[in-house]
């Protein structure tokens, strides 16, 4: 009987893969430094100052011709809105016209006479007077008082033609004044002037001159009303 051959049966050597090397992390986003608040504050101030320029020297002068620096002027900006300055009136004088005829607005024409006048009284202790000008309205003058010996109480003030009696305006009052200096126009047809009161111990001196364009100046007498109301 024949022996089988028997084959040995050996199983294959299996080999081991190596692991899996790790995978590297992948690298983090760069972010940008932000800038700090000192640079932003900077920043901003750059930027506001650059835009006042350029609304100084450029944007007013072409859409407003407005230019506080003259730069729009000269860089041809000013007038690029259109809004040109209208042309100065060229007046029109016709054939046998005279140019000397025409009426100024500056010119403030007066048909009385310019005049000039001083007047002075002396003021004892606790007396008071006055010293007016007869004006139309409209009519001016100008004015310098000065008081020697003392100080006194003054009310610059004027009367209405045909109004109340012992009805007046006080247009400037003052305590103890030495002097006053200035130009009246008389807003109303009337007497207008100074009523000045020594309260002192010791007589007063005062000196008026007017000049301007008035009827006259002159020293009404006062009613004790007057002196009562203007003494306060």
């Amino acid at each position: 009987m024949a022996r089988k051959s028997s084959v040995a049966k050996t199983r294959p050597h299996l080999v081991a893969s190596p692991p899996p090397l790790p995978l590297a992390p992948a690298p983090a986003p760069q972010l940008p430094e932000l800038p700090s608040i000192r640079k932003l504050v900077r920043g901003s101030l750059i930027a506001l100052a650059v835009a006042i320029v350029i609304l100084v020297v450029a944007v007013l002068p072409a859409e407003y011709g407005i230019d506080p620096t003259g730069m729009g002027q000269r860089l041809g900006l000013r007038w690029m809105s259109g809004k040109k300055p209208s042309p100065r009136p060229v007046p029109s004088l016709s054939l046998g016209s005279d140019p000397f005829l025409s009426e100024a607005s500056a010119v403030w024409r007066q048909p009385m006479p310019f005049r000039s006048d001083e007047m002075s009284l002396t003021l004892q202790a606790n007396q008071g007077a006055e010293i007016k000008a007869r004006m139309r309205g409209g009519e001016r003058y100008v004015f310098a008082w000065d008081a020697a010996g003392g100080k006194v109480d003054v009310d610059m003030h004027g009367e209405q033609a045909n109004g109340p009696p012992d009805a007046f305006t006080s247009y400037w009052k003052g305590r103890d004044q030495q002097s006053g200096n200035g130009e009246f126009i008389a807003p109303f047809d009337g007497t207008h002037g100074w009523y000045w009161k020594n309260r002192g111990d010791t007589p007063v001196t005062i000196r008026v001159k007017t000049s301007g364009y008035y009827e006259k100046l002159y020293r009404p007498s006062v009613t004790p009303a007057q002196a009562q109301a203007q003494a306060k």
